[in-house]
This record gives structure tokens, sequence and C-alpha cells, in this order.
């Protein structure tokens, strides 16, 4: 969409002119009827801190581009963004589905992610956008029908690929931080953010969302993940080379690092530690890096090479390699369900149930 060139709305965005987030839940407050006190005041400042972690930072920052794109469309349009009018939500949609200036079509997920921004967002000025109402849940529809395709997913990583990826890293700090990353990431199906956010002991740092406890048979990784909190159990392997254990502890042995974030940054030649966590964006980089020293998939061009791997092929590989019980990998990644552990499995024996022959044909 172009951008309009008028000064903005102050109700048109969460997002300040420095570009953070204008946390609306921050004007949680007393009732006016309500006389205030110092015990109250600091229930309320209380409350603030909670209402601050009910969404990610990531989820806030997406959730305030939805807003200040649509915003910026209403504007171009004449139209209003308050009160919520489900009739310009719909024509919204459906521009982003068929836009109207030749920019490039949105895929239904993220119209579909768009929405919610816009749910949210009205949520947090007092405000109900009702998903349901026939201009929007029948434009939704219609745009899901048309255009819905099925889920392009990522490449898994399998177990002679995570080696040779490991083995185009370096054996400098820098190296062996990297290797405990995938060997971890993959052993124990974790997400960027989870590797990322470890911590070597309970309540560490403020900014932890799990810790590490090393024991004899393995690393019991304790999560607070999507799902709740979770334990991943993370054995030791059948040699020290592939040892997602013993690349931990190198790593913290030689890294000197006994408290605080486990994954930190080092310094451009690898050797220094410093004192800054890792985000999870290093996690994504790394794996594509050690996908091309690799030599993965070197029929395909480097673009599509990168394009088909990202954070999700570790959790997908541990899926779709594991020869156990589909039970224990349900557990393993923390899935509700096993249908989401069956969407994580690119690799496994289709078929082996055929109900054409049970039927009798």
């Amino acid at each position: 969409m172009a951008e309009g060139t008028d000064k903005p709305n102050p109700n048109d965005s969460l997002a300040d002119q420095s570009g953070s987030v204008q946390d609306e839940r921050s004007s949680i407050s007393l009732p006016s009827q309500v006389a205030g006190s110092g015990k109250l005041d600091r229930i309320v400042k209380t409350a603030r801190a909670y209402a601050e972690q009910a969404a990610s930072e990531n989820t806030l920052k997406a959730y305030s581009k939805d807003w200040a794109h649509f915003a910026r469309w209403c504007r171009m349009r004449g139209a209003e963004t308050l009160p919520p009018s489900a009739e310009i939500v719909g024509l919204y949609l459906a521009d982003l589905a068929a836009p109207s200036d030749g920019s490039p079509a949105l895929t239904v997920s993220t119209i579909d992610r768009r929405l919610s921004g816009l749910t949210w967002n009205y949520a947090q000025r007092g405000m109900v956008l009702d998903r349901k109402d026939r201009h929007i849940a029948t434009v939704l529809a219609g745009i899901k029908r048309k255009h819905a395709r099925p889920p392009v997913q990522k490449e898994a990583i399998l177990p002679e690929d995570i080696l040779a990826m490991v083995a185009t890293l370096s054996f400098d700090l820098r190296g062996l931080r990297d290797r405990a990353i995938l060997l971890l990431g993959y052993a124990g199906g974790l997400r960027r953010s989870e590797i990322v956010s470890l911590d070597v002991g309970k309540d560490d740092t403020p900014d932890s969302k799990g810790w590490v406890e090393l024991l004899e048979g393995g690393a019991l990784l304790r999560l607070n993940a999507k799902t709740g909190w979770r334990e991943v159990e993370i054995g030791r392997g059948s040699s020290e080379q592939t040892c997602p254990v013993h690349a931990l502890e190198q790593w913290l042995h030689y890294a000197k690092i006994d408290f605080g974030p486990i994954f930190i940054r080092t310094s451009r030649d690898g050797k220094r530690t410093l004192d800054a966590r890792l985000n999870d964006r290093h996690v994504a980089r790394l794996i594509k890096k050690t996908v091309l020293a690799a030599g993965l998939r070197p029929e395909l061009p480097e673009e599509e090479r990168l394009a088909l791997f990202s954070g999700h092929s570790l959790r997908a590989g541990l899926a779709s390699s594991a020869e156990v019980d589909e039970r224990y990998v349900q557990k393993h990644l923390g899935h509700a369900s096993a249908e989401m552990t069956r969407r994580y499995q690119r690799r496994r024996d289709r078929f082996r149930v055929n109900l054409t022959k049970a039927a009798g044909l």
C-alpha cells in the first residue's frame, strides 16, 4: 500500500515516533470511585507487570505494525479507524487479498494474523471488533476458499545433515557455542526462543524462560514454553562428537559460564565471551550458514536452499528421525495433540496403515 503524507492521528498507532511500543495495558489503574493508598498503588504496579507478560515482545511488535498498516490504509481512503467498523475491516481484508494498487497480495495466514492484530488493538482501547460479523466472516471465508494453499513446510534437518553442519564449525569459543546450540536444539526439539532463553540456574535473570540441570544420564531442561512449563530430557549421545550434553558441557567449561544466560555473544575473533544474551535470530542465521557450508541440497540454487531451512527445521528433524513411539515425540516437543506432532514429521512411513486392504479391497 502507498503511504500517505498526512499526519497520523494519535489514536492510529500503538507505536510512538521512535518506533517503540506504547503498551496501552499500562493504563491499568484504580477505578475512579476507589480512594488511592500506598498498598493499592503497589497492587496496581503488580497488575501492570503481569499485563506486560500477557504477550511476547515479538507479538506486540507485530500487532503494532498491523495497526499502523490498517490506520495508514484508512487514511488513504478517507475512512476512520475508530470506532471499529466491521464493514471497513471487511474491505481492508479484501484489499489485502486482492490489492487495488498493484502491490503484492498477502497470504491467507498473514491476513488472518492481521485480523488478530486489529482485534487485539481494539481490545486495548476498550472496544470490540466482532470477527463473526458477516462483513468480516464471509469475506474471510471467501478469501480462504479462493486463495488458501497447503502450508509450505520447512525442510527437516535429518541426522546425517546435523552431523555435516556441526562438522563445519571451528573449535574456538564461537564454534563450541554454536555446536552446542545446534546439537541441543536438535536433540531437544527446541524452538529458537527456547534455546537462547536458557539460563544456567533457576531465576538467574529476569528474562530467562528456563534453565538446565546437568545429570549423569544427560541434561534436564525446564522450559516456560507457549503451553506452560514443561520438562525436556536430553540423554547423552553415543559418542562425544555427536553428544549434545557433552557439547553443552564443553561450551560452559571453556566459556567459564556458571551463572546467567547460557548462550551469550562472543568477540568477532571468537576468542572472548561477552555478557549479552544471544537473540533467536542468531539461531536462524546459524542454521542457514551451516546448511550452505555443509552443502545440503546442492542441486538447488543458494537462494532456494536458504529458504528451505529455518529454526523449525531442528524440531521437524527430530520429529521425523526419532524411531520411538509417537507419544514420546509429542511429549518431547510439548505438543497438545498428536496431530500437531504429525505436522512436524516430514519423513514417516506413509501407508503404514492401509485402510483399503483392511476394508477387504
